[in-house]
């Protein structure tokens, strides 16, 4: 098989705008989204974070650092400020190669952000 490059979605909230809050829910969330794609971090192109409006405490591409990734492009961006959006939520967009077909790579939503995708969720995984 030859690998492909493709990219995961991912989301998750925070209880409050704290920087601890910001580095512990970035890092569950991409943790989670590397082990459930086995993700090598080597194959990893780019990340993309965004966040809501309510969440200015910490950028959270500090969370992928902390967890190794030093030498992949990272970028941090704001969500458009729209009315009634989930707050207090961390989305991330990674571009990664891997020999997984489009069908097999799995979006990752937690806590609150389960909401966002509720088509996603599969209660036998």
């Amino acid at each position: 098989m030859r690998e492909r490059l493709w990219a995961v979605r991912g989301a998750i909230t925070i209880p409050r705008d704290a920087s601890e809050e910001v580095i512990a829910a970035t890092e569950e969330l991409l943790t989670a989204i590397l082990k459930k794609n086995r993700i090598d971090p080597e194959k990893i192109v780019s990340i993309i974070f965004t966040t809501t409006p309510d969440i200015s405490s910490e950028f959270p591409a500090v969370a992928a650092r902390r967890l190794g990734l030093v030498d992949t492009p990272l970028m941090c961006a704001q969500e458009i400020p729209k009315p009634g959006a989930l707050p207090l939520c961390i989305r991330i967009l990674i571009h990664f190669y891997t020999i997984l077909t489009k069908s097999e790579i799995k979006a990752v939503y937690l806590r609150e952000a389960v909401k966002l995708r509720p088509d996603l969720q599969n209660p036998e995984e």
